[in-house]
């Protein structure tokens, strides 16, 4: 099933949006902050399609996105800030330890 699940920048270039089979199933929003910050803010995804790591894949969109431009990243979201906190990949990017 993950490979089914398409990821797309949304149209606002303010997240990133997850479809399966043409339904937006997943979406996550961030705000960019001068030249060095993203904040992400909020991270949902619909509860049929939870705990598929379609979450997870949409906070690793970001923080690529984030590496790209050189950003660091503040998470407001708490979906978000708990995958910063499990992984260790993104530390990189982490701009503040928010536990």
């Amino acid at each position: 099933m993950p490979n089914e699940v398409q990821y797309y920048i949304s149209p606002h270039s303010d997240g990133f949006e997850a479809f399966f089979h043409g339904q937006k199933v997943g979406e996550i929003t961030f705000v960019r902050v001068g030249f060095d910050k993203l904040i992400i803010d909020n991270t949902d995804v619909i509860p049929e399609f939870r705990n598929r790591n379609i979450g997870l894949t949409l906070v690793r969109n970001v923080a690529n996105l984030a590496r790209s431009q050189h950003r660091h990243v503040v998470t407001l979201c708490p979906f978000a800030r708990a995958m910063f906190n499990r992984f260790p990949e993104f530390d990189d990017i982490r701009l503040m330890n928010v536990h």
